[in-house]
């Protein structure tokens, strides 16, 4: 059987990441271009200021992401990409550049769901798991209880109405002085 190869984007916040995965479980490469020291000067994440950022870096990064895979385009077998949720502007500039190779290698483009990439990336870590079972996703945009029925029917079972746990880390943090060590 042919392995399948899909290169991956994602832009959803302030890091632009391109990953090589075969037949989804196992990472040729993982390539991810930080903006931490960017936004440090402002406190956190300014979408206009990522966005930018993510422009001036994503054909690059991909090309690394390639180079450490040993692979190029030609064999990449689909395209996939974050398309929300997310920050819009940078949201779309990993769109409009996944849409782009997938046009010119004439591969298929594969949207994910920012959420359900979160509980995707525990097959890679673990590569015997399987659903049925709870996921607990708690990232710095959500927080989310969810169980997870087989690879394609989840159930929210509860998450935040406001902040997320790690927004909600972040602004306390602030107000009292703490340096974060990812923005430091």
């Amino acid at each position: 059987m042919k392995d399948i190869i899909v290169l991956g984007i994602e832009s959803s916040c302030d890091e632009t990441s391109v990953a090589i995965v075969k037949n989804g479980r196992e990472i040729m490469s993982n390539v991810v271009n930080s903006q931490i020291k960017i936004h440090t000067e402002y406190g956190g994440v300014v979408p206009e200021i990522a966005s930018r950022c993510h422009i001036e870096v994503i054909n690059g990064v991909t090309k690394e992401a390639l180079k450490q895979a040993g692979l190029d385009f030609n064999d990449i077998d689909a395209i996939a990409c974050t398309y929300g949720p997310g920050l819009v502007g940078a949201l779309l500039v990993g769109i409009s550049y996944a849409k782009g190779l997938s046009y010119s290698l004439k591969r298929p483009l594969i949207g994910v769901n920012h959420i359900q990439g979160h509980i995707a990336a525990n097959y890679l870590c673990h590569k015997d798991l399987e659903p049925p079972f709870l996921c607990l996703i708690i990232s710095g945009g959500h927080t989310h209880l969810v169980h997870i029925k087989n690879y394609t029917e989840f159930e929210i079972l509860g998450k935040t109405r406001d902040d997320a746990i790690g927004e909600a880390f972040d602004k306390v943090a602030r107000v009292i002085g703490l340096r974060l060590s990812w923005w430091t």
